[in-house]
């Protein structure tokens, strides 16, 4: 299997390219979401996750031709969540015993 690279929280894409490419605050970009800028603010510090509810906002938001695809968001944010998981249990690897084979 090759090694792939950390991925970016998505939060990071929205700080860093999305909100700076409109021209927007937190403040102006949260209330076109429609979510608290708390909220917001969680997402772009990546202390909160891209939720599926989120990602269809970013949706609507930006439009799909605009980078705006939710599948897109949630991928993002899959790849980040199993590479988070993965460096967790290398330090301390899971405890499984494998499901028996299926009979046929």
């Amino acid at each position: 299997m090759t090694e792939m690279f950390n991925p970016p929280h998505p939060g990071l894409t929205l700080r860093e390219d999305v909100l700076p490419a409109l021209g927007l605050t937190v403040t102006e970009a949260a209330e076109q979401l429609g979510v608290a800028r708390v909220t917001l603010s969680r997402l772009l510090n990546g202390h909160a996750a891209v939720s599926p509810e989120m990602a269809l906002r970013l949706e609507a938001w930006l439009g799909k031709d605009r980078g705006g695809d939710a599948r897109l968001w949630m991928g993002q944010q899959t790849a980040y969540d199993m590479w988070q998981a993965g460096l967790k249990f290398k330090k301390k690897p899971l405890r499984v015993r494998p499901a028996p084979l299926m009979a046929a």
